[in-house]
């Protein structure tokens, strides 16, 4: 008699271990999109996506539209640190990788949980983030780096 069961899922692939000089990623996000998901689920997809500091930054600002656009430029930076680092398939949580204020008023990010391990087991000790948003698009640009932010990279 033969099995029912389905056969075991293929082992996820090895995460890379050192970075090979700088890792980037850039992501874009149509912010309808982010407004609509807002909409339909509410603080519930706030909530299964951002730290409860990015929800409280986005609240912070005046009207519904600007706060979709902050949404969603945090959404591309997360897209694009996973990007960078090859975490499609890693089982990183959104909410590890969150934007922050930098003490000099900057966007920086903060990795937590499973992101920071992965990161630190990359070799990564530095990021670098911009972030742009209109009323139609948000994006994301993030660098990588194994190197002091001082260090001038040593391209390949």
């Amino acid at each position: 008699m033969t099995s029912a069961r389905s056969p075991a899922p293929p082992p996820l692939p090895p995460l890379p271990t050192r970075p090979a000089g700088l890792r980037t990623g850039i992501d874009l996000v149509a912010v309808p999109r982010i407004a609509e998901s807002l909409e339909r689920l509410g603080e519930r997809f706030v909530q299964r996506l951002f730290t409860a500091q990015e929800a409280a930054d986005c609240r912070a600002v005046a009207g519904h539209a600007a706060r979709c656009e902050r949404l969603a430029a945090r959404f591309a930076a997360k897209e694009a640190v996973i990007k960078a680092m090859g975490w499609a398939e890693a089982g990183v949580s959104w909410r590890d990788i969150e934007v922050v204020r930098a003490p000099d008023g900057r966007q920086a990010l903060a990795l937590h949980g499973r992101a920071a391990a992965l990161a630190a087991g990359a070799g990564v000790r530095h990021w670098a983030l911009s972030l742009g948003h209109t009323a139609g698009q948000a994006c994301a640009l993030v660098i990588a780096s194994g190197s002091s932010p001082d260090t001038p990279a040593r391209l390949a």
